[in-house]
C-alpha cells in the first residue's frame, strides 16, 4: 500500500495585501538574518564569500577609528527609509545622538544617517548598483560607498548627494588608495592584503 507524501507547508511567510511593512521586520518570526525590506518585500542575504566578509570588516573597523567622536559605526544595521523600505547597509555612519542605551534598539532613522557603505555580491549587483543608491539619495543620505570586487581587489565608488537635484554624484572610483575629505578625513590603503589582516592592520 502506497502512501502519497505529506506536502510540506511553506516555511516563509506569506506577504499581506500592500506588503510588508517596516514594522513587520521586528514582529516576524524566524525570519534569516540580515533580512531587508525592499518596496514591500522582505529580501534573504545569500552566503557571503570572504571578500565580502573581509571588506565589511575593514570598512567598519577604519571608519570607526577614523570618524570623529559625534559619529558611531555601526555594520550590517537597518535604517528606516520609509514605511516599505528599511535596507540594510553594510557599514553606516550615524550621529551618535540617535544610538540608544537600550540594547534592544534594531534600527535607525535614515536623516541620522551620514554615510552608507555597501560592498557588492553576486546576488545584489542590481540592488546594490540602482536600487539602494535610489532610495538612499530620496532619504537624503549625504554619501554613499559602493565597493566592488575587481580581481579580488577592492575598488570604491564614492557618491555625493547634489542637493539641488536630490541625485547623487560620483566624486572619485579608489583602487589603490581611497583618499577623500569628506563626511571626514579619509587616508585608506585598499590593497587586499590589509583587507585580509584582521582589523585591516598590517604587521
Amino acid at each position: 500500500m502506497s502512501v502519497a507524501p505529506k506536502a510540506s507547508k511553506p516555511t516563509w511567510p506569506t506577504p499581506p495585501e500592500g506588503g510588508w511593512t517596516a514594522d513587520d521586520l521586528d514582529r516576524l518570526p524566524n525570519l534569516p538574518p540580515h533580512t531587508e525590506l525592499i518596496d514591500g518585500s522582505l529580501v534573504f542575504v545569500s552566503p557571503q564569500t570572504s571578500f565580502h566578509e573581509r571588506a565589511v570588516d575593514f570598512f567598519k573597523w577604519h571608519l570607526q577609528s577614523l570618524a570623529p567622536e559625534v559619529y558611531e559605526v555601526f555594520r550590517e544595521f537597518t535604517i528606516d527609509i520609509d514605511r516599505q523600505n528599511r535596507p540594510e547597509p553594510d557599514v553606516v555612519v550615524v550621529r551618535g545622538d540617535v544610538v540608544d542605551e537600550v540594547p534592544a534598539q534594531t534600527r535607525f532613522p535614515a536623516e541620522a544617517v551620514i554615510l552608507a557603505v555597501e560592498v557588492v555580491s553576486e546576488d545584489s549587483v542590481s540592488r546594490v548598483r540602482e536600487t539602494k543608491p535610489l532610495k538612499y539619495a530620496r532619504a537624503k543620505i549625504p554619501y554613499y560607498w559602493r565597493v566592488e570586487n575587481e580581481n579580488g581587489r577592492a575598488a570604491v565608488h564614492a557618491f555625493e548627494l547634489e542637493p539641488t537635484t536630490g541625485a547623487y554624484t560620483g566624486v572619485g572610483i579608489f583602487r589603490e588608495r581611497m583618499k577623500v575629505d569628506t563626511p571626514f578625513s579619509v587616508d585608506l590603503d585598499l590593497d587586499l592584503t590589509r583587507i585580509r589582516t584582521r582589523h585591516g592592520g598590517g604587521r
